[in-house]
């Protein structure tokens, strides 16, 4: 593992450390506040996504959700080994802004592309095909982004949903989100129960 990138992870994850007890102790406020908090895919599911990344050897990788860059981090490292680019969403600024700032100290900052704004918007001016999706913002917007992107799929492209089984109280976006895969006769897709729960599909053409 490249050194910039182990010294990235572990700046998240003292994040992570940090944050967990606060969440854990009050969830009503941090409900109040979750925007501040880094709410991490985790390791286990990053690094899968790193892995099937390099594996699919994709070169246009998707992210709906910056956030705080944890996701993007892995997304860039399997980027840089592949050639690939990393798109990547977010509607505020503050966070790709800390993102930006993380990512340059580890030297990823040339595998992506910072897209600022509404993913519902950007998704429909922005070209294909992607080999790669990972789809972690609002859950009312998953089957909305789905729809958008699925056209500009390329042959085999894997995708990757999260916040499929928790929190409880997304359970019905998920779950919809689950259904509109299901609808798309050449997606296969499998529920993960890792991390807060993957929904990870495949295109068959």
């Amino acid at each position: 593992m490249d050194n910039r990138f182990q010294a990235l992870l572990e700046r998240y994850h003292a994040r992570i450390a940090t944050e967990e007890p606060l969440m854990k102790s009050d969830p009503a406020a941090f409900f109040k506040r979750r925007d501040e908090y880094l709410l991490a895919v985790g390791p286990e599911v990053g690094w899968l996504l790193h892995a099937l990344i390099i594996g699919r050897r994709a070169q246009r990788i998707l992210e709906l959700g910056t956030s705080y860059g944890y996701s993007t981090a892995f997304l860039a490292d399997a980027a840089r080994q592949t050639g690939g680019r990393v798109y990547t969403m977010d509607l505020a600024a503050n966070k790709q802004q800390y993102a930006r700032t993380q990512l340059e100290e580890a030297g990823l900052l040339p595998q992506v592309e910072w897209m600022l704004g509404d993913a519902t918007q950007m998704l429909k001016t922005l070209d294909g095909p992607f080999d790669f999706v990972l789809v972690d913002l609002w859950k009312d917007l998953y089957v909305p982004c789905l729809e958008l992107f699925y056209g500009k799929l390329a042959q085999n492209a894997v995708i990757v949903a999260d916040n499929m089984l928790f929190p409880e109280r997304v359970r019905a976006d998920a779950e919809a989100y689950r259904a509109a895969v299901t609808r798309k006769r050449n997606l296969q897709s499998v529920l993960l129960p890792i991390g807060n729960g993957i929904e990870l599909s495949c295109l068959w053409n």
